[in-house]
């Protein structure tokens, strides 16, 4: 039977009483299995905590010294692959106010088992969609218009794999790289390399470049945009390619030198 992975639960809240007993609701859930990755105090130290962490659903209580929770929801709805949130406090009034924010759910305290488990159905539920859509396979090249699918600020876009020039490993997330538009995604390159075959070249660590969309193979001074270059055992600078359409300078690891050629070669 498949399993999936429990959802992991970021409960905000400045009475430690209230998160001690959310916690317990939450971690005495059976279906769908949960944890609770982190707790904060404030809108502040959530914000700081998700800057390097990342978690499914938001336990969020809306009255708070300092940033409250309606405008800590407000903050991340502007951020890619942001967190469902559900609003759990002793007040009612702030519900119309929760779902102009998109919110999950709005529970009132005390909380009801049953009711959070509710929400941490729909929770999981959404969990389970977006990575359906990261990790639906593009069509076989004969078939219909290949795609990438992305959830991006809650819209399903679809790219077309065609457009594509380069996607690029930076921190938690991918930059996808078109001649018009960038885009944030998750997933990893590794996966994305072997499901895109030979149409996409791996010139680094970092990167992953449409064959289509190489123009040009130099030695190459570090600037902006460009990951740092590989020097070899006598300091010599590393390699970097141009890309099509932008004309943005990628790292090329040392390795990879002769494929990227061979990749300009079969253009001419």
């Amino acid at each position: 039977m498949l399993t999936h992975p429990p959802l992991r639960v970021l409960i905000v809240d400045d009475e430690p009483l209230a998160r001690l007993r959310l916690r317990g609701l939450v971690e005495g859930n059976e279906e769908p299995r949960a944890e609770v990755a982190a707790e904060a105090s404030s809108g502040e130290q959530a914000l700081t905590w998700l800057k390097d962490h990342a978690c499914d659903l938001v336990l969020l209580d809306v009255q708070m010294p300092g940033l409250d929770g309606l405008g800590l929801a407000q903050a991340l709805r502007s951020r890619p692959f942001a967190p469902a949130v559900v609003f759990v406090t002793a007040h009612a009034q702030h519900a119309l106010q929760a779902f102009e924010l998109e919110a999950l759910d709005y529970l009132t305290k005390p909380v009801r088992r049953e009711r959070l488990q509710a929400s941490l159905a729909r929770a999981a539920q959404r969990a389970s969609e977006r990575a359906a859509a990261r990790t639906q396979e593009p069509v076989p090249e004969d078939g219909p218009a290949q795609v990438i699918n992305i959830t991006e600020r809650g819209r399903l876009l679809r790219v077309p794999l065609s457009e594509v020039l380069y996607f690029k490993a930076e921190l938690k997330y991918l930059t996808l790289r078109t001649a018009t538009q960038s885009h944030v995604m998750d997933g990893s390159l590794s996966d994305l390399e072997q499901r895109l075959g030979e149409r996409f070249l791996r010139v680094h660590r970092n990167a992953l470049v449409s064959k289509a969309a190489v123009r040009e193979l130099e030695r190459h001074v570090p600037t902006e945009g460009v990951a740092e270059p590989e020097a070899d055992a006598s300091g010599e600078l590393g390699w970097a390619v141009r890309i099509a359409h932008v004309n943005e300078w990628l790292a090329v690891s040392r390795r990879q030198v002769a494929a990227v050629r061979d990749a300009l070669a079969g253009q001419r």
